[in-house]
């Protein structure tokens, strides 16, 4: 697991002072940054629209596999409709596995790309 350092100034008003108060907030990454990634091991996670299958099922999908929140689940089931497949998450393959399992379980098309 990587660990990256970012420092963040806050101006803080001590009376007739202002102060810059700095913090030190530690993220951790528990995947590959996208910029440090070889872009050939990337993969598009794509959903097939279908026949059978309701938006909000879709949404609903979405929003518990992916992760999405519903407006970004909402425009990928719009693009789905529309286009006929689109991309709805991208990544590893290793990590894009497990999600493409549990979304065909739930009963819709989709592939990794």
């Amino acid at each position: 697991m990587q660990k990256r350092f970012f420092c963040f100034g806050q101006k803080v008003n001590f009376g007739n002072s202002n102060l810059l108060k700095m913090e030190t907030t530690t993220i951790e990454l528990d995947e590959v940054l996208l910029a440090e990634a070889d872009l050939s091991l990337l993969r598009k996670l794509v959903v097939h629209n279908d026949e059978v299958n309701t938006f909000d099922w879709v949404i609903e999908t979405l929003i518990k596999v992916c992760g999405h929140t519903f407006e970004q689940a909402e425009q990928c089931s719009l693009f789905i409709h529309y286009k006929g497949k689109y991309g709805v998450k991208t990544g590893l393959f290793d990590a894009l596995q497990p999600m493409k399992d549990a979304i065909a379980e739930r009963g819709i098309n989709v592939t990794i790309e």
